[in-house]
């Protein structure tokens, strides 16, 4: 796909290796970067709450995670046959009490650890919108389905924004001075916010990470919303929803991504590992064939090799 390139993406530095630790921290957008990360078999791990939509609900985890903290019973509420926590995404949720305070808990404890060891962090904001829970008077992170009218939906500005992104900053930079923290706006439009609601929301997350990656050296922006809307405008780069990017859209994201950020010294192991990649998922007419066994033997001495220059690379 040849497409004009109008957006300007500066290269990274330090660059992302196999030797990388990566954390990715944020909307559903940062998993699909994940997921290309996790494929090509970097180090790599993604949002260990599930899905954070905005500033505040990363600030709240990343707090937690650095300061040690845990959940209690008093923390975590029964609603719809599932125990929740308002700090993560449903997809933590259980029937089990204790299986989700395990999970919390467990979470935390190794979100700490490998917050310690990051060489890179990866923070994708997909929402300035957020709802306050009136009971306990608290930003939540997810509303789990609970009735509307229990909280108030509010606009985080560029100003909310900017203290939360910085006070996460500040949180990454106590347990591990040296990671390398890199910013991205999630191209997923809110639309059930409104469309007017959905822009001015992405405007101040914009002129947030615009002002902190502009008055510090050390912090990083990707231009992934911009990429979006500038240069794959056309509803052939989106979902059947007209809202999520397609998987064509993730891919050219994916490669402006690469250029920009992963060494040129990795793409031959990136070959490498997306051709066992496809060995593994080749469907045999006969499995029991000479000519499929031979395959495998083959496949299996590329893993090994990879294994043994890289041992945390498992298929």
């Amino acid at each position: 796909m040849e497409l004009q390139t109008r957006v300007d993406i500066k290269k990274g530095e330090p660059l992302i290796d196999y030797h990388s630790n990566l954390i990715l921290l944020g909307s559903c957008f940062a998993e699909n970067i994940g997921d290309k990360l996790s494929y090509y078999k970097f180090r790599s791990s993604v949002n260990p709450f599930g899905i954070l939509f905005h500033a505040k609900a990363i600030e709240t985890f990343l707090f937690m995670a650095t300061q040690q903290e845990e959940y209690a019973e008093e923390d975590i509420f029964f609603y719809n046959e599932q125990w929740h926590s308002f700090d993560a995404h449903s997809s933590l949720s259980s029937p089990d009490k204790l299986e989700l305070l395990f999970n919390l808990n467990n979470g935390l404890i190794n979100a700490y650890q490998r917050l310690k060891s990051a060489t890179h962090i990866i923070i994708t904001l997909g929402t300035s919108w957020v709802y306050r829970l009136k009971q306990l008077d608290m930003i939540v992170a997810n509303c789990h389905k609970v009735p509307q009218k229990e909280f108030d939906k509010s606009l985080l500005s560029v100003d909310d924004n900017l203290k939360s992104i910085e006070t996460s900053v500040a949180l990454l930079k106590s347990v591990n001075p040296m990671v390398k923290i890199i910013f991205a706006v999630s191209p997923v439009r809110h639309i059930k916010d409104g469309s007017v609601e959905n822009t001015v929301s992405k405007s101040n997350l914009l002129s947030a990470v615009y002002n902190i990656t502009k008055s510090h050296e050390d912090l990083d922006y990707f231009p992934s919303y911009e990429i979006m809307m500038d240069e794959l405008r056309d509803y052939r780069f989106y979902k059947e929803d007209m809202i999520h990017p397609s998987s064509l859209a993730v891919d050219y994201i994916w490669q402006k991504f690469k250029d920009s950020w992963v060494s040129e010294a990795s793409e031959q192991m990136m070959k490498n590992i997306e051709d066992i990649q496809k060995g593994m998922a080749h469907k045999p007419f006969n499995p029991d064939s000479e000519a499929h066994k031979s395959f495998l033997q083959k496949l299996e001495v590329k893993k090994q090799d990879i294994s043994e220059n890289y041992p945390h690379i498992r298929f």
